[in-house]
């Protein structure tokens, strides 16, 4: 088996490694999923999420910070709620992340 062994960007394995373990919890993957699929402007707040993940609202509150703090998710205050929506942009990045992680080439 001929490897080529590369160098990876130490910047860019760190933005993966965080990234990845962002991704790394099954609540978080539904929740993503969740709000990755919603229409605009269907975002949805705390309340909302917690009941159709079937998880309580500090729960999900806790896994939305995560994922804000990678800029995935963003929160708009309507009333007294904050409602959270998808960073496609930011989803978009992920997947480009983790498409160089998970690259694999053809044996010769």
């Amino acid at each position: 088996m001929n490897m080529k062994a590369e160098e990876p960007d130490k910047d860019r394995s760190e933005e993966q490694a965080t990234m990845f373990s962002a991704f790394s919890d099954p609540t978080r993957l539904r929740l993503i999923m969740l709000l990755a699929h919603q229409e605009v402007p269907g975002a949805l707040c705390v309340n909302a999420l917690a009941g159709i993940l079937g998880v309580s609202q500090s729960a999900v509150s806790q896994h939305l910070r995560i994922l804000k703090n990678i800029g995935l998710v963003s929160g708009e205050r309507q009333g007294y709620r904050i409602h959270y929506t998808i960073n496609h942009a930011a989803l978009k990045h992920c997947h480009d992340l983790m498409s160089e992680v998970l690259k694999v080439e053809a044996e010769d």
